[in-house]
Formats: C-alpha cells, structure tokens, sequence
C-alpha cells in the first residue's frame, strides 16, 4: 500500500476548490493500492509525513509568502523528520491575489531542506479558479495517485 498525503490551507475557499479538484483526480484513479490522507495544514504533523510516499501541498498566497498555517506547519515538522525522512515527491497548488512566485519561492527553499523533490511545476492560480484550473488540479491528483502507486515518483 503506498500513502500520499495532501495538506493545504483555505481561509476564502479558493485554495479548496483546487485541492478538493486534486482529490477528484485521486479518486478517479480507481486504485484500490493507495491510501490518501488529506489534512488542513493546522491538523498534519509529522507522523504524516513519515506515513506518506506523496505530498500535495495547497496554500494560498498572503502577502507574496505561503499561508501561515503552512508555514507553522513546516516549523511543527522539520526537526521532528530530519534524517528520518526518504526523499519524498510533492507537488504544490497556490490560489494566488497576486503573482503567485513568492509562495513557491519560499515553499522551494523548505521543501529543498526536508528534502521533497517536485514531480512537476506549481499550479498557480491567479484569481477565482476557472475550468482550466480546476482540470490542472485534477490532472495532478490522478498523475501523483498514479505515479506513487507505480513507483514512477
């Protein structure tokens, strides 16, 4: 059984329409070797992390940074997985008012640290999600469903 685990924050619903589109994805998989655990970023700790084989990670943009229950969520699990962590795949989604580039940049440099090795570029999102975004976010969840059960990532 191979585990992905998906931890976002949403505080205008924005950023969970997109990961609720991933989970979509997931599901459509059919894959009955794969267990998804999906967590608000205040909820994932690190026995999370160490559970799982895949990340997804979805924030919203504040401020040109990540959200700040993703960031706590990074200071809550750093040092609890350092050194027992594989490298592990991950993807990011971000709801962004803005361009989007500071939240990847900073959720970059942790993730290097950890260490999580991206599968694919960042979906950014600029504004209210559209069809396209939401076809993005459901095309990532079915590839990474797919791509840990296969041993692809």
């Amino acid at each position: 059984m191979k585990n992905l685990l998906i931890v976002h924050h949403s505080k205008t619903g924005n950023t969970r329409q997109l990961i609720d589109s991933v989970c979509q994805g997931v599901a459509g998989t059919k894959t009955s070797a794969l267990s998804l655990r999906h967590l608000s970023a205040r909820e994932a700790g690190p026995d999370d992390l160490l559970w799982a084989h895949g990340l997804i990670i979805g924030t919203p943009e504040n401020f040109g940074y990540m959200a700040g229950a993703l960031k706590d969520f990074w200071d809550r699990t750093f040092y609890e997985v350092e050194g027992r962590l594989s490298p592990l795949p991950y993807a990011l989604v971000v709801s962004a008012g803005n361009d989007g580039t500071g939240a990847v940049r900073s959720i970059t440099r942790i993730a290097n640290g950890y260490p999580l090795v991206p599968v694919q570029e960042p979906i950014i999102c600029r504004g209210a999600p559209t069809p396209e975004h939401l076809q993005s976010c459901h095309d990532l969840g079915a590839a990474m469903a797919a791509g840990i059960e296969m041993g692809i990532f």
